[in-house]
C-alpha cells in the first residue's frame, strides 16, 4: 500500500473532525484505508466507491480482521464518518456520496453475520485468532522492543552500539528535495560541486557544532541535537513527538520547552518530518546522518532493497528486521514486478521446508494474491507443510479444495503458533491477553503432541507459560511433556 496517502488522509480527517467538532475514529478508518489500497487498488481518497464499501465490510473484514460481531456498528460508523469526509472534502460527488450512504445502510445489518460466519475467515484468522490481530495482519519482522529513553545518550563506541543499515533515496530524489528544504531557501548551501556534499557538511555543521540556540532557539537545546537525532537515526520508525518533548524537557532542565515552536524549527532544517502526533527523519536528514558517521569513521550499513531480491531474499530480508512502512512498501513493489501466479510460485518455493517463521512470512504475503495464482498455489497441495495452508487459501477465495483433515489442522495450529512465537516472547501480556480471549480449546491443545512438527513442544510450552486459564495451562504443560517424551522416543 502507499502509506505516504493514507497518513495524509488521517491527518487531514483529524483536522476536519476537530473543526467541526465531529468524532473521528482515526484508527477504525485507517484500518479502511489501508484494506482499501491493499487489495481494491484505492490509491487515494477519491478511488472509493459504493461498491469498495461492500468489499471492505463483507468480504475483507470478516477474513482478515479478528473482532467480534458486536463490533460492526462501529466500523459502519467509522465510515459514515469517511463518507461524510469524502463528500465535504470534494473527494467523491455529491451522488456518488449519497449511494455509499445507501449501501452502508444495506451493509449495516450485514455485517455482525459476516464477522462470525466461519467461512468468511482467511486462514491466519480462522486457524488462530489468539496470535493477534498484530502478528496476524503484518506476520512481518519489525525491529523489537520499547522505544528507548531518549534522555540516555547512546555510547560512543561504534562497537558498543552498531548503527542499524538503513534505506537511502536515490541521490537524484534527495538533490531534488533540497530545493524544498525552508531554511536552505534563506541559508543556501556553499561551495561547488555535488550539492549533496554540502549538504553532509550542513547536516554535521548542526549536529557538531556550537550554534548556540540557531537551531532550536535555545543553546541547551541545541548541544543535545546529535544524541536526539541518533536515536531516531537508530529507532527507524515513527517516534511520537511527546517522547521527544520528555527529551527536550531534560535537556532544558527547569527551562519550559514549547514543544511545537521546537518541533517547527527542526522540521525547518529539512532532517525531521512531523506527521501528526509522530516524527520522523526525512530522507535527507537519514541520508545526512549516515554521511556524517562514515565521516567519523563509524560503521553505517545501508540496507538493500528487497524490491530486488528474488523470494528468499525477501523473506530473509524481512526476517532480519525492516521497519513496517518500509516493508509494506518493499512488498508492494516486489510484487508489482511479477503477476499473481508467478509471486505465489517463487514464494511457496522458498517457504517449503523453510522454518515457521520465514513459511508465514511467505503465506502472509501470498494471501494478498487474487484467485489468478490459484494454479501455482494448488501446486503445492501435495507440500506436506505447505498442503493445510494452500487448502485454506483455496477455500478462502471459494474455489474447489479439499477439506483439512484433522492432523492438518492440529499441523497448522502448531505452525501459526510457531508464528507467533516471537512476539509472544516480545510481549508475553499482550499475548496471554490475546490467548485468554480467543485461545485454541483445551481438547485441541491435549492433541497437539501428536503433531510432527519442530516447533511443538516449544508451542506447548509457550501455551503452558501463557494461557491464563489454569486448567487448560495445565493440559498444555502435560502435552509438552508427551512431545519432549516422544521426540526422545
Amino acid at each position: 500500500m502507499s502509506i505516504e496517502w493514507v497518513n495524509q488522509a488521517i491527518d487531514d480527517l483529524r483536522a476536519w473532525g476537530r473543526a467541526r467538532e465531529v468524532e473521528v475514529d482515526a484508527d477504525e478508518v485507517r484500518l479502511l484505508c489501508d484494506y482499501a489500497s491493499d487489495y481494491l487498488n484505492v490509491n487515494e481518497l477519491g478511488d472509493f466507491t459504493p461498491e469498495t464499501f461492500d468489499e471492505l465490510l463483507l468480504s475483507i473484514y470478516p477474513r482478515k480482521v479478528i473482532a467480534p460481531p458486536e463490533s460492526a456498528p462501529e466500523t459502519v460508523a467509522a465510515a459514515r464518518t469517511l463518507v461524510d469526509y469524502l463528500a465535504e472534502a470534494a473527494q467523491v460527488s455529491g451522488d456518488t456520496a449519497a449511494r455509499m450512504r445507501e449501501r452502508l445502510d444495506d451493509i449495516a445489518p450485514r455485517m455482525s453475520e459476516a464477522l462470525a460466519d466461519t467461512s468468511n475467515f482467511g486462514m491466519a484468522k480462522s486457524l488462530f485468532s489468539s496470535i493477534g490481530p498484530e502478528s496476524l495482519e503484518q506476520s512481518i519482522a519489525i525491529p523489537s522492543g520499547e522505544l528507548p529513553d531518549l534522555g540516555e545518550a547512546p555510547c560512543d563506541c561504534p562497537g558498543c552500539t552498531p548503527l542499524p543499515a538503513v534505506r537511502l533515496a536515490a541521490p537524484e530524489e534527495l538533490r531534488a528535495a533540497l530545493a524544498g528544504v525552508p531554511m536552505l531557501a534563506e541559508e543556501p548551501l556553499q561551495g561547488g560541486g555535488d550539492p549533496l556534499d554540502a549538504w553532509a557538511r550542513r547536516v554535521a555543521h548542526l549536529l557538531e557544532q556550537d550554534t548556540g540556540g540557531a537551531v532550536t532557539g535555545s543553546a541547551a537545546l541545541d548541544e543535545g541535537l546529535y544524541d536526539l537525532f541518533d536515536m531516531i537515526y537508530r529507532l527507524q520508525v515513527r517516534v511520537p513527538v511527546t517522547v521527544i518533548g520528555e527529551y527536550l524537557d531534560e535537556l532544558a532542565g527547569e527551562g519550559e520547552v514549547d514543544l511545537a515552536a521546537v518541533l517547527g524549527r527542526l522540521e525547518r532544517t529539512g532532517l525531521l518530518r512531523v506527521a501528526g502526533d509522530c516524527a520522523e527523519l526525512t530522507p535527507l536528514g537519514a541520508w545526512g546522518l549516515r554521511e556524517h558517521y562514515l565521516s567519523l569513521g563509524v560503521e553505517a550499513p545501508q540496507a538493500p532493497d528487497l524490491a530486488e531480491s528474488d523470494a528468499l531474499g525477501l523473506i530473509e530480508g524481512l526476517l532480519d528486521g525492516v521497519p513496517t512502512e518500509i516493508a509494506e512498501d518493499d512488498i508492494s513493489r516486489w510484487l508489482s514486478g511479477r503477476d499473481a501466479g508467478e509471486a505465489a510460485a517463487e514464494l511457496l518455493a522458498a517457504a517449503s521446508g523453510a522454518p515457521a517463521v520465514a513459511r508465514g512470512i511467505a503465506i502472509t504475503i501470498v494471501d494478498r494474491l487474487g484467485s489468478e495464482a490459484e494454479p501455482a498455489v494448488r501446486g503445492y497441495l501435495e507440500d506436506q507443510e505447505l498442503r493445510p495452508h494452500a487448502i485454506h487459501w483455496l477455500a478462502a477465495r471459494k474455489l474447489p479444495a479439499p477439506p483439512l483433515t484433522q492432523d492438518e489442522l492440529l499441523w497448522v495450529s502448531v505452525d501459526m503458533l510457531a508464528l507467533a512465537m516471537p512476539a509472544a516472547e516480545e510481549d508475553p501480556e499482550i499475548f496471554a491477553e490475546n490467548m485468554a480471549a480467543s485461545g485454541p480449546p483445551a481438547h485441541l491443545i491435549e492433541e497437539m503432541w501428536r503433531v510432527d512438527h519442530p516447533d511443538v513442544v516449544e508451542v506447548l510450552e509457550l501455551l503452558g507459560r501463557s494461557i491464563p486459564d489454569g486448567t487448560v495451562a495445565k493440559a498444555a504443560r502435560k502435552a509438552a511433556f508427551k512431545a519432549r517424551s516422544r521426540s526422545i522416543r
